[in-house]
């Protein structure tokens, strides 16, 4: 019995290895791909931000009736799927957000949605909102990017 439980260990120990070897793959490849220019498959990103208790119903309306301007800048700067989501953990409030690049130039992509002046002022409304986790405060943004660790096609 003690060997069998030797065997399975290393079992688990070799699985384990190669599951953080693909994930590193995967995340090397995502950073890779954030700037390329020759992707055919979706870029899938997962973002976390807190968001001020007091906030939430303001936020939930907002997103109830999305600026078609900032719909439209989204869809033609190639992001798919996007979806925000709230969840309390504790005491506090997170927003989860989810979307998919199609494009083949992601950094160009965002500079354009960036630059949009119908954005920008969403944003104004959207900011104050929000409570940026440390991580993305350090670097001047609202939302933490999160590592990606399944996905089932």
């Amino acid at each position: 019995m003690k060997c069998f439980n030797c065997i399975r260990t290393l079992i688990l120990i070799v699985c384990i290895g190669a599951c953080n070897q693909q994930m590193k793959r995967e995340s090397s490849e995502n950073a890779i791909l954030k700037s390329s220019s020759s992707s055919n498959k979706p870029i899938r990103f997962g973002m976390v931000t807190g968001i001020k208790p007091e906030k939430i119903a303001y936020y939930k309306e907002l997103h109830a009736n999305t600026w078609d301007g900032v719909l439209n800048k989204i869809k033609e700067c190639n992001i798919e799927n996007y979806s925000i989501y709230l969840q309390k953990i504790e005491d506090k409030y997170y927003l989860f957000s989810y979307y998919e690049y199609v494009g083949n130039n992601y950094e160009e992509d965002m500079k354009r949605i960036a630059a949009d002046t119908t954005t920008q002022r969403w944003w104004k409304e959207t900011d104050p909102c929000q409570i940026p986790l440390p991580e993305a405060a350090a670097q001047n943004q609202i939302w933490a990017e999160m590592e990606g660790v399944f996905h089932a096609k």
